[in-house]
């Protein structure tokens, strides 16, 4: 059993989920931990789709603050592998069919890379702020 993976149900790619959680139509919050920039809001029950995880997050790394592809590729890598690392201590696990969904994007705002030890903390303290009882 794959508990510490992660699939095509755990990443927010809804064109609408997106421009809903960056529109401010809906509670959305926001937090900044160097060097991410993290914004989230939950999308209500009666929109949810069967299938679909507790926590959706998508991850963008700007071509304005990193220039060279491999460089944005390195920190989308480093950024999801934080978050698959600390999704299972931090994120509650349980989905009934009342609970809604919470949509959350992680933004890189460095300008250059930064080691992996600074990101895993930076996505450690945004989950303690989503989540402050677990």
């Amino acid at each position: 059993m794959k508990t510490a993976g992660l699939g095509k149900a755990h990443k927010l790619c809804s064109a609408t989920a997106i421009e809903h959680l960056f529109n401010g139509r809906g509670a959305s919050h926001s937090a900044l931990c160097y060097p991410l920039r993290a914004v989230w809001g939950e999308e209500p029950p009666t929109l949810n789709k069967k299938g679909t995880e507790r926590v959706m997050f998508m991850i963008s790394i700007p071509k304005k603050r990193l220039r060279h592809a491999v460089d944005r590729v390195t920190m989308r890598r480093r950024v999801r592998e934080a978050y698959r690392i600390l999704r299972p201590s931090l994120v509650p696990q349980k989905h009934d069919s009342g609970d809604a969904t919470i949509h959350v994007a992680f933004l890189y705002v460095a300008n250059q890379t930064e080691p992996f030890s600074r990101v895993e903390k930076a996505v450690e303290k945004i989950l303690h702020k989503i989540f402050p009882a677990t």
